[in-house]
């Protein structure tokens, strides 16, 4: 199992020489499975470089999985290239929630005067799937859902391939239990012994003072969360719009101390847009 980022960042793409390191790009990872299949998760602002990626290596088949129906992990859809072309295919999973249907999550962000071109204008071939709550395969992986503690709701996913295991739990406030969300401990279970956890991990303390219940979690929540669950890599995510590079160098060294004080063994970082890690 190969996991690329593609977009790292939340609410909104940031530029500028403050986020060179991490990038700027919003919520896209992409998994390549062992038979080479081609998983993406959500279409933030990330996913345009995928397309461009995917266009140049003529590939025009893949699955994409969105966690949530929120505009940062969407906005980039509607210039994902494939999807204007004759060739392509993709199979679509979700759980809709607030809105009809996993189709109409995708058509309103390409309904005027949002984008001037509709859903119905593109040329792929996109099949719609719903699923909230029961696993499904995809190929040799099976994936496994879990709602996320966030406004609006959302579904967190894990991974399993051949022995390796990847979890995937953005906008997900660990210390609010929003509507339909699960408790510290099942996040725990859900996450137990997995060889790669990407983690919400937007706030500072400080920041959280005044931003609890807006769905998301403190970067050092999300180290106790690895720790419990005892994975071997932990990824911070959903990096603020604000957050700088070196604020977020700050955090990982933070995150390493304390793992490294306590005698724990697991390697942290912050994911970056550029990113490849292979399990």
């Amino acid at each position: 199992m190969i996991v690329r980022c593609w977009g790292a960042r939340g609410s909104i793409p940031v530029s500028g020489r403050d986020y060179l390191k991490y990038g700027g790009d919003t919520t896209c990872i992409e998994i390549r499975t062992q038979r080479d299949e081609i998983i993406i998760i959500d279409s933030g602002s990330g996913i345009r470089r995928l397309g461009n990626r995917l266009m140049a290596e003529r590939r025009f088949e893949y699955t994409l999985i969105f966690t949530h129906a929120h505009w940062d992990h969407l906005i980039g859809f509607p210039f994902f290239k494939p999807i204007y072309h004759r060739k392509t295919r993709v199979t679509l999973y979700g759980c809709p929630y607030a809105q009809a249907s996993v189709q109409q999550i995708i058509s309103r962000i390409m309904t005027p005067p949002n984008f001037p071109v509709a859903l119905a204008d593109v040329h792929a071939d996109l099949i719609f799937h719903e699923s909230c709550a029961v696993p499904f395969e995809i190929g040799g992986m099976r994936v496994t859902p879990i709602p996320l503690s966030h406004p609006n709701e959302g579904i967190g996913y894990r991974f399993e391939e051949d022995g390796k295991s990847f979890v995937f739990l953005t906008d997900n406030e660990l210390m609010h239990h929003h509507p339909g969300g699960m408790a510290y401990e099942d996040y725990c279970r859900f996450a137990r012994g997995a060889d790669l956890l990407i983690h919400d991990a937007e706030y500072v303390a400080a920041d959280y003072l005044t931003k609890k219940s807006w769905g998301h979690t403190v970067y050092l929540d999300a180290l106790r969360l690895a720790l419990d669950a005892g994975v071997a890599r932990l990824g911070l995510f959903h990096h603020n719009q604000e957050r700088t590079d070196s604020e977020l160098d700050a955090m990982v060294e933070d995150c390493r101390g304390l793992i490294s004080r306590g005698g724990h063994r697991l390697d942290c970082f912050a994911m970056n847009q550029e990113m490849e890690i292979n399990l």
